[in-house]
């Protein structure tokens, strides 16, 4: 259940299995956590586990896209600048990702909008900007009247099923996965999972290009401090006119997913104007659009995710799950197909730690 991108792609694994396949969501797909209209697809992660999962996305990608008829995601790669690169880039190429060092002119060429900088920078070839909303929009096409306009107020283990009351009906399946964002916590709780999942808020602008559009633009991530900010992240829309900007920071919620400071909000947004003035000097500094949206955290990392499983339900959660839903939505399909959940997913294996 839900409609956002792990659900999704979980919901077209297992149409691609040939299993019959429910989903609900109340709102509009993909406008919760998966909201915003690019997103970064980076092999680069602390945990190698996580970067021959991001692989699998990268090519499930590939292979979706072509049977749904799109590009889900550029071809343009993707940047990272600073120093920790450097030590980045072994683990990168240890795991056969195809990455490597990139000097200032050829910096300047994948990733015009940049200021000058001629400090350590490496490209990753099948990085790229996830093509968000054509992505969002062809797996609901796939889904079709499967479907459902409705919220999920219960789950629970019946019998050997599992129990789904909605606002509107209530039936029972063989197997659930509670693909929900900030709610998959709360529905765990209802059978006595206690999901380690921190709340927050996050902000991301969108500016506009100046000039004409450049014909290849990668994605950045700037954790140099060189241009005052040491945890930035960029991705462009299609047709590269525009380019999504945001801090990596978010603003932690209370245990009651309130915010303490409201006007934290404000503050990153403010910085990532601020940053785009100093360093990207390709873009008008003036946002043409905003994005705000709670994110997930687990303890063990930024990136970490896990499944947690009771009795035919599983509650997946984690943070920065754009280029990890196809090759989770595919491991979870294969567990709610009878499989053995894959063990890198168990909670103890602390996937994505840093």
């Amino acid at each position: 259940m839900g409609a956002g991108i792990v659900g999704l792609c979980t919901a077209y694994a297992l149409l691609e299995r040939g299993v019959d396949v429910r989903v609900y969501e109340q709102g509009v797909p993909g406008s919760g956590q998966s909201g915003g209209r690019g997103r970064i697809l980076r092999h680069a992660h602390a945990d190698p586990r996580l970067i021959s999962a991001t692989r699998q996305s990268r090519d499930l990608y590939d292979r979706w896209g072509a049977a749904l008829g799109l590009e889900m995601v550029s071809r343009d790669g993707a940047v990272a600048i600073g120093p920790s690169v450097e030590a980045s880039l072994p683990v990168l190429q240890e795991a056969g990702v195809a990455a490597y060092r990139i000097e200032a002119d050829e910096l300047a060429r994948c990733q015009p909008l940049l200021a000058r900088y001629d400090g350590p920078a490496v490209l990753d070839e099948r990085g790229g900007s996830i093509r968000t909303t054509a992505v969002i929009e062809s797996l609901v096409g796939a889904l079709g009247d499967r479907l459902v306009d409705d919220e999920v107020l219960t789950v629970r283990p019946v019998a050997g099923e599992v129990e789904v009351r909605s606002g509107g009906t209530t039936n029972r399946y063989d197997r659930v996965a509670v693909c929900a964002g900030r709610g998959t916590s709360h529905l765990a709780r209802t059978v006595g999972l206690a999901l380690p999942v921190q709340d927050g808020a996050h902000v991301r602008l969108t500016f506009a290009v100046r000039g004409p559009a450049p014909a290849r633009l990668a994605t950045l991530q700037d954790s140099s401090g060189e241009f005052g900010e040491t945890g930035v992240y960029a991705a462009a829309v299609p047709g590269n006119t525009e380019y999504a900007v945001g801090l990596s920071e978010t603003t932690r919620a209370r245990d009651d997913a309130s915010l303490p400071d409201p006007a934290e909000l404000a503050d990153l947004a403010g910085r990532a104007s601020a940053y785009v003035e100093r360093a990207l000097p390709g873009l008008d500094p003036a946002p043409v659009d905003v994005r705000h949206c709670w994110v997930t955290t687990l303890p063990w990392g930024e990136d970490g995710m896990g499944v947690w499983a009771r009795e035919g339900i599983f509650f997946p959660a984690g943070h920065n799950l754009w280029k990890q839903a196809p090759a989770l939505g595919t491991r979870l399909a294969a567990a709610l197909a009878g499989e053995t959940l894959h063990p890198d997913l168990a909670p103890e294996s602390r996937l994505g730690s840093d």
